[in-house]
């Protein structure tokens, strides 16, 4: 197992504290009534995103869900453009017309965010077959929840990436609930990734909460997938501190929301990097504020950005005669 160096440890946790700092904004500027719009809290699953961003180029493909704000952050996605499109401005990932739900972004490759449990992780496997005709090294990561993996979506796919070799690694962020169903109430397999063996296919299960433990088996999954050496099932377990979606009235029971506090992933990695002498108490201050002035900057770019034209309204809907 490859060790980490600090500065790559550190870099994990500035991942982190945006995503954090975003999250936040989001969901405060909605009980503020200063803007509204669906949101899907990835809090509790930071960790997974930000350790598994640090091994993917830009040209890498990404593939997850509307519970994605962690991981288009995690993967380069400028802030500015993902906060207008939150906002439907003109400015946005796509123009204002995709919203918290439906971002794309090829420039930093998240090429789909879709609302359809289990329905990216077909599109993955469809680019990774598309990366593995073009030749090179390019590595597809699909993110999707527990509930996901109920799906015959999930299935049919994994049993192609398998068949094909394709370079692709499915990423479940196994938060412990599909909407509101507890893991054990929905599946009687003792994990996700003991459902790889039936495509023999490698299959991991990892500490979702443990971002130096996640950095390394998404290391060595997605190293194999460069290398030709096929998909990788990898199952982190987490968890999910708000419900499916902000505003849900589900209510987490008092000692399960008890136990998980002791596991949060923000509070204790940070705890960690001082005790371990990579970095003090001071510096991860001053991490935690630029992550929150980088969010306010986008906050003021997206709030100050035009609506989108009437005439964008059936652009990319029907396609469009080209000039020959």
């Amino acid at each position: 197992m490859a060790e980490i160096d600090s500065g790559t440890a550190v870099a994990i946790y500035e991942k982190m504290a945006l995503i954090r700092a975003a999250d936040e904004r989001f969901r405060s500027s909605i009980i503020a009534g200063t803007f509204t719009g669906i949101h899907y809290s990835p809090r509790g699953q930071e960790a997974i995103a930000a350790a598994v961003g640090m091994h993917l180029r830009p040209d890498d493909y990404l593939v997850t869900t509307y519970r994605g704000l962690h991981d288009q952050l995690a993967k380069g996605m400028p802030l500015r453009e993902l906060w207008a499109e939150f906002l439907g401005k003109s400015t946005g990932t796509c123009k204002g017309k995709g919203g918290t739900m439906h971002i794309t972004h090829p420039p930093s490759g998240v090429m789909l965010t879709t609302a359809i449990v289990g329905g990216g992780i077909p599109v993955a496997v469809g680019l990774a077959l598309a990366a593995q005709a073009e030749g090179g090294d390019r590595v597809t990561v699909c993110n999707f929840g527990d509930g996901a993996t109920n799906t015959g979506a999930f299935h049919e796919a994994l049993n192609l990436a398998s068949l094909w070799n394709l370079p692709v690694v499915f990423v479940c962020q196994n938060n412990t609930y599909a909407e509101n169903t507890p893991f054990d109430k929905g599946t009687k397999a003792s994990s996700v990734a003991a459902r790889a063996t039936s495509y023999g296919m490698r299959g991991e299960t990892v500490d979702g909460n443990d971002p130096i433990a996640t950095w390394q088996s998404a290391g060595e999954a997605i190293q194999r997938a460069r290398q030709g050496e096929g998909p990788t099932l990898l199952e982190a377990v987490t968890f999910r501190f708000m419900g499916h979606f902000f505003g849900d009235p589900f209510v987490i029971p008092d000692q399960v929301m008890k136990e998980a506090l002791v596991r949060d992933p923000y509070p204790r990695y940070r705890k960690r990097l001082v005790d371990d002498g990579r970095v003090t108490e001071s510096e991860l201050d001053a991490i935690d504020e630029q992550a929150k002035a980088a969010v306010e900057d986008a906050v003021r770019f997206a709030l100050e950005s035009p609506e989108p034209a009437l005439d964008e309204l059936y652009r990319g809907v029907y396609a469009e005669e080209v000039a020959s």
